[in-house]
């Protein structure tokens, strides 16, 4: 008797993107510092947050990559980070009408998860993990859980 497999798919592989090249580095880098500076805006984020945000970087990386996004190749945290952050800001986007979904982030909030103090408060203490989290809760919400 043959072993029973789980059927085959009609869809390719989605592949995911190696961090670890250089190369796929530099051709999301410029993108993703966009898109950040774009959420960071929209979330009225002070700077000393948007760094604290991107892993801590100081003054002199973080003001040459709001000038030349182009310049910068990030590294595979910081991409990560940022790609976390631009999730988060789509569901809000999702989920919420203008102006609750850019307040979001810098609103106490009651949830369990971040104990009365702010999503922005949570990620900042938090970092990756906490991105994460606050990144699968979102899309919880967006599916109705």
């Amino acid at each position: 008797m043959p072993t029973p497999t789980y059927p085959e798919t009609r869809y390719a592989a989605i592949q995911p993107v190696n961090l670890a090249s250089k190369d796929e580095r530099a051709r999301l880098s410029a993108s993703a510092l966009k898109g950040f500076f774009q959420l960071a805006r929209r979330w009225k984020l002070r700077d000393e947050d948007a760094k604290q945000l991107l892993g801590g970087v100081t003054n002199g990386p973080y003001y040459e990559m709001k000038r030349h996004p182009e310049n910068r190749v990030l590294d595979a945290d910081t991409l990560l980070r940022v790609s976390y952050l631009l999730g988060i800001f789509k569901a809000l986007s999702s989920l919420h009408g203008q102006p609750l979904a850019d307040e979001w982030v810098s609103l106490p909030n009651s949830n369990r998860i971040f104990g009365g103090g702010t999503p922005l408060g949570y990620m900042i203490r938090g970092g990756l993990p906490a991105m994460s989290t606050a990144r699968r809760l979102l899309d919880a919400r967006q599916a109705g859980l």
